[in-house]
């Protein structure tokens, strides 16, 4: 295993004025190969890591304990800086410290807390509701003061451009921004123009998710203050579907060593870390 230190800082991804694209991860392996190809980033999603762990949708069933445990599996396999989508940080303010802490703990570079009125309370439509501002920016305030580490990221997180309106984004943007955060994650930005309003409220550099397609140009988001940009979550996807067809051609009667697809052994034993293990083995089990 590699001793060599994590990024020193994670924020400095975010001065140096570029967008980064991060490396959707959910588990030890994914996020080693995210390392040997050479992501500056990682990115745990909530969606993923429900997934992950628990084979569902992204309802807020997930706890604290086990995204932590997921962060901590994560971190101890690469070096890569991990971003960690906290959610709405399992509660209230107080909860939201307590998130901080245990994500901060678990080996986390960063993590984003949102304000939308999770988990999702009755007769609240398709779109879910919005904390109100004032409420939002308490917990982001709280997520501030219970870091430990200055160089762990906090992002305030707001789907505001998704679920209410342009005007009320630039709203929270101000409030937020004010809070001690040292980024805004917006998700549901779809189009230059609003982008651009948005830049010229921020402060802060732009994290965004769900963002539309006519989005997804380095250089303009870089010009635009954009410096984390989530493409989307489909690393998970793709080995969801290569297992159900592993599977499907092993129940129609395939044989294992003729399915299509397998990894190369030179590959296997990378991303397992064989050769690591082989020393240690002779080193301390072999007279």
């Amino acid at each position: 295993m590699s001793k060599k230190p994590r990024q020193p800082n994670f924020l400095d991804l975010f001065r140096n004025g570029q967008c980064i694209f991060p490396a959707s991860v959910n588990d030890p392996v994914s996020a080693r190969i995210a390392e040997d190809l050479g992501f500056e980033a990682q990115m745990l999603a909530g969606s993923t890591a429900s997934l992950a762990v628990l084979g569902d949708p992204d309802h807020i069933l997930l706890t604290l304990t086990e995204l932590s445990d997921l962060t901590r599996r994560i971190c101890r396999a690469s070096n890569v800086p991990l971003m960690v989508d906290a959610d709405h940080g399992y509660g209230n303010a107080l909860n939201v410290q307590r998130t901080v802490q245990e994500l901060e703990s678990s080996g986390a570079a960063g993590l984003s807390i949102e304000d939308t009125n999770l988990p999702r309370p009755f007769d609240s439509g398709k779109s879910g509701a919005l904390l109100s501002a004032e409420e939002g920016a308490g917990k982001m305030r709280a997520a501030v003061e219970a870091r430990r580490d200055a160089s762990f990221l906090i992002a305030a997180r707001t789907n505001a451009p998704r679920i209410s309106s342009l005007d009320d984004t630039l709203k929270r943007v101000k409030v937020y921004q004010e809070t001690g955060v040292d980024a805004l994650f917006l998700v549901g930005v779809k189009t230059r123009d609003q982008l651009k309003a948005i830049r010229e409220t921020a402060k802060l550099p732009i994290m965004l998710g769900g963002a539309g397609s006519e989005l997804d140009v380095p250089d303009f988001l870089a010009e635009n203050g954009v410096r984390f940009f989530v493409q989307g979550h489909q690393p998970i996807q793709v080995a969801i579907q290569a297992v159900y067809s592993s599977l499907k051609l092993l129940r129609e009667g395939v044989k294992p060593q003729e399915l299509p697809g397998l990894p190369d052994q030179a590959l296997m034993e990378k991303v397992t870390r064989k050769h690591y293990y082989k020393n240690l083995i002779e080193r301390f089990l072999e007279p």
